[in-house]
């Protein structure tokens, strides 16, 4: 009985609204099917309603002292930590990931939500004096206005608190648009930002698919906008958006290669790709898809299926699980006619993940680790981003021909490099052309005092989520260049009382 079913809210104004829309959405727990909740995908006017309350309330906002933002982030990142297992557990329940990975995503967003308590240090401008007679020139970093951010269903909680925090910290104000397929645990979220004291209209939510994207993209009182999400639909928003004049950043779709040489520490090592290749069952845009085993290190092969193998798929929920669910029924067909494309186009299935059997879950999107030998560069399971629990094994010679393999790969979000040697961890960040390096870990998304440098086809616009390039995002550097004469040199008063009238 439809409704029984709760149904999410809006935010505009500091208020929880329901929406008059006409268009809904389920959300469905991705183990079992059940309906967790109705999702309203917003209408025009809920939108303008929503960026003219963040309008509105940035007059006053943009003038809040850094002290009084710094402590709101504080108290922010408190109520966080103090509600961590109940926001594990519903981002499990919508999403499908294990409570450990929910735990994970919640507490990497909760980070970012650290760093921006330290506003005070971040949003700095500079000082030259005297750069002339009695000439001083600064910058100020001045906020931009309202801004809106995308986040996609991977990263339910780690993604919105990377950008609303930093965007709300720097003086703008903001709406957000989660993922319409696992909104919850980002609704939780917001509450307990409104609970930490963002005042009325400085965080505004909406809900949609395409329609509430392209608004958002062409709404003119938007300065700025921040996605993550495929490829497809990010390259869309970037041209949109930026022909509407808007500042974009979009984070987009991946193909992560980890290079394994022969003197990796062996263990270790098979351990980190099938956790970063499995994990969360793949969907992740930082996840490792494809290993590139160098020289002697190819006849490690037999041991990472084995170790592939261990692997326990299950509800998210369940203790012992490694991996949970797909996130929809469409994802699950997707990732199988991948699949099939690969056996079909030569690829050697060592390890077939379709169909397993989950004891009391048998209408769960699962899928198991899948592993595939004799990948070629041609294939459509290494030309797509599979976002499922793939991994594609490639073979080099040497670490230099290992290199130009992902180098003529376009993406270049992340890639890794296991070795025991120095010089070669040194050549290879040197030659390699992807914008986050991890030498012995697996998925180097850097801590939030950088910033997120996913690079070439897996990044528009030049600054990257958190760290310091989002604060140069988020703000308009003013230079002021000011003059004043000395007064013994004009004939005014010198040490006497001013009075204004």
């Amino acid at each position: 009985m439809t409704h029984s079913i709760p149904s999410i809210k809006l935010l505009i104004d500091g208020q929880f609204v329901e929406s008059t829309t006409s268009q809904w959405r389920e959300v469905v727990d991705p183990a079992t099917q059940q309906v967790l909740a109705r999702v309203p995908f917003a209408s025009e006017a809920e939108l303008n309603a929503a960026v003219a309350s963040a309008a509105a309330a940035f007059k006053t906002w943009r003038k809040t002292s850094i002290g009084t933002r710094a402590r709101l982030f504080l108290k922010y990142q408190q109520l966080i930590r103090e509600n961590l297992k109940e926001l594990a557990a519903i981002l499990s329940a919508e999403q499908g990931k294990t409570l450990a990975d929910a735990e994970g995503d919640v507490f990497r967003g909760l980070e970012v939500v650290e760093h921006a308590a330290g506003i005070g240090n971040l949003q700095l401008g500079e000082l030259a004096n005297n750069v002339a007679g009695g000439v001083d020139t600064y910058t100020l970093l001045q906020p931009l206005g309202v801004c809106a951010g995308i986040t996609p269903f991977n990263f339910p909680a780690m993604i919105p608190l990377w950008m609303f925090p930093m965007a709300i910290a720097t003086g703008n104000t903001f709406v957000l648009k989660p993922s319409e397929q696992d909104p919850m645990v980002t609704m939780r979220l917001v509450e307990l930002a409104l609970e930490a004291g963002v005042p009325p209209g400085v965080l505004n939510v909406v809900h949609g698919g395409a329609e509430v994207v392209d608004r958002l993209c062409d709404h003119p009182d938007i300065k700025a906008l921040s996605f993550v999400g495929s490829s497809r639909v990010g390259a869309h928003v970037y041209q949109r958006a930026s022909q509407a004049g808007k500042r974009v950043q979009c984070m987009m779709g991946a193909k992560n290669h980890a290079v394994v040489l022969p003197d990796a520490h062996k263990e270790q090592t098979l351990n980190s790709l099938a956790g970063a290749a499995f994990g969360a069952a793949g969907q992740r845009c930082m996840a490792i898809s494809v290993a590139v085993l160098v020289g002697a290190a190819r006849d490690w092969l037999p041991e990472l299926v084995a170790k592939a193998a261990t692997l326990k798929v299950g509800a998210g929920s369940k203790p012992g699980t490694d991996l949970g669910p797909l996130i929809s029924r469409a994802a699950l067909d997707r990732v199988g006619s991948l699949i099939e494309q690969g056996v079909r186009e030569g690829a050697r299935l060592e390890l077939d993940g379709r169909n397993p059997v989950v004891a009391g879950y048998e209408q769960g999107n699962f899928v198991g680790p899948t592993l595939f030998s004799g990948v070629t560069p041609g294939m459509s399971l290494y030309r797509e981003e599979i976002f499922g629990p793939v991994l594609c094994v490639m073979q080099a010679e040497t670490l230099d021909e290992a290199i130009a393999i992902v180098n003529a790969n376009p993406h270049g979000n992340g890639t890794a490099l296991f070795t025991r040697s120095g010089a070669a961890a040194r050549h290879f960040q040197e030659e390699i052309e992807v914008g986050q390096v991890g030498i012995n870990v697996p998925i180097p998304v850097p801590v939030p005092i950088f910033s997120f440098t996913g690079s070439r086809a897996s990044k528009l616009g030049d600054l990257g989520p958190y760290g310091k390039q989002v604060v140069q995002f988020y703000t308009q550097t003013k230079t002021v260049t000011q003059r004043w004469f000395d007064e013994n040199e004009v004939g005014g008063p010198v040490n006497t009382t001013i009075t204004l009238k």
